[in-house]
This record gives structure tokens, C-alpha cells and sequence, in this order.
């Protein structure tokens, strides 16, 4: 299987590759840099050149995919079925105490009308809990972000050096959840894939456990040309 697919809606297509695989439709990426920067695509020209320093794409145009690169970070795919709106966003540790996925919402509502609790969501494979072993300062940066640090928050006990025993972990995961929720999505309009990359380093990449030079997963999402006939 090259790919893992999400079922978002009949009118949507979305997924994420895996080793070697290769996307099943043309999707633009952006050139990422940990930011919180949304961009709405509204011309089919768009390089990813041109979307330097951006880590969301928002667009309406059917028959056109759009795309983010992860390794370890969370890919959110989302869609607005009433007006037709998908999203696609790189969150990794620092655009999710950025908010980026709220931002993209925002962003949304601002140009399409798009109300939350229209929005599909899925949250793709990503780092899991078990495997994100961080330092007191990466969550004191949750924390100060106002994060609800009791569900994200675990302290595993003494850290074992070289292993994801122990120490402090985040469940980005549910750090994500928790913005989608906050802006208004319907919690049974989130689907959390609970695929761990790090554990699955042999289906998926893993910048975690291969280094930062490994290969990316295209996380990828496309409205069908019956979305701009409803």
C-alpha cells in the first residue's frame, strides 16, 4: 500500500503517503519553515516557490490538490462542505502553540463564509504520545499558550537516556483536538488517525528516530469535481 487514505466525505479525497510511496493525485506544497502563515490558493499556476515561509493552504478550486510535508509533525486536513473550502496544514510542536490550525479556520471564515462547525477534520500520522518526550521548556511553551496542560501533559518519571522512557510527553494529538474544539468543530467531526510515525518508522518517516535528512510523508487533499457541481 503506497498510501493511507482518509474518508472525510464522497466529495473529498485525502491522504498521506508512505515509504516510497507516491501521491495519487498532482498536490502544491509549500515550502515550510515552522511558521504560522496561511495562504489562500486561488490560481492553478501557484509554485511552491511562490509559497515560501507558509505552513497552511487553504483553496476552493475543485479538481486541484494541496499538500503539506511531515515527518514526526501533524498534518490536519480539514474540509467546509457547505462552501466547498479545504485546508491543508503542517503543525508540528511550534505551529501548535502558534494555533495554526485556528488561524486556517479563521482564515476560512474570512474568505469563504466557512463556519466551524461545517469543518471535517482529520488528524494524520503524526509523533504519538508515547514517542514526543519533551523538555520542561517546550511545555512550559504549552503552558503559557494556555493549553489544557492536564490532558496534554504526562511526566512519565525518570528519563532513560536514549529511549522515549520517562520524562515529559506531549499529546499533540489532543493539543490539536483541543484547537479544532475550541474554534468550534464538532468533536465527531474530528477524526485522529492514532497512527504513531516514530513507532511505524518502517511504513512512515520519522525525523525523530531517522534524523532530520530522512524522507518526508506528502499528507494531501483534493476537493472532486462533484463538490463544485452541488
Amino acid at each position: 500500500m503506497d498510501c493511507l487514505n482518509y474518508t472525510i466525505d464522497k466529495c473529498v479525497e485525502a491522504f498521506s503517503t508512505m515509504r516510497e510511496g507516491m501521491p495519487p493525485f498532482s498536490v502544491l506544497q509549500p515550502h515550510q519553515t515552522h511558521t504560522d502563515n496561511v495562504v489562500v490558493v486561488e490560481r492553478r499556476g501557484m509554485t511552491r516557490e511562490d509559497l515560501r515561509g507558509v505552513d497552511a493552504l487553504v483553496t476552493n478550486l475543485p479538481d486541484f490538490g494541496i499538500a503539506v510535508r511531515t515527518a514526526d509533525c501533524v498534518p490536519i486536513l480539514m474540509y467546509d462542505g457547505r462552501n466547498g473550502v479545504i485546508a491543508a496544514v503542517h503543525s508540528g510542536w511550534k505551529g501548535t502553540v502558534a494555533k495554526i490550525s485556528q488561524k486556517t479556520i479563521r482564515v476560512m471564515e474570512e474568505r469563504f463564509g466557512t463556519e466551524a462547525v461545517d469543518v471535517k477534520a482529520v488528524i494524520g500520522a503524526s509523533i504519538g504520545p508515547d514517542s514526543f518526550q519533551v523538555g520542561s521548556e517546550v511545555a512550559d511553551k504549552f503552558r503559557e499558550a494556555g493549553f489544557p496542560m492536564d490532558e496534554i501533559l504526562t511526566d512519565r518519571g525518570p528519563r532513560e537516556e536514549g529511549t522515549m522512557n520517562g520524562g515529559l510527553h506531549i499529546d499533540l494529538w489532543k493539543a490539536n483536538q483541543f484547537l479544532l474544539e475550541e474554534m468550534g468543530v464538532k468533536a465527531e467531526n474530528i477524526h485522529v488517525s492514532g497512527i504513531c510515525t516514530y513507532k511505524n518508522n518502517d511504513k512512515f518517516f520519522s525525523a525523530r528516530r531517522e534524523g532530520m535528512k530522512c524522507g518526508r510523508i506528502i499528507n494531501g487533499i483534493r476537493l472532486s469535481k462533484a463538490q463544485s457541481e452541488k
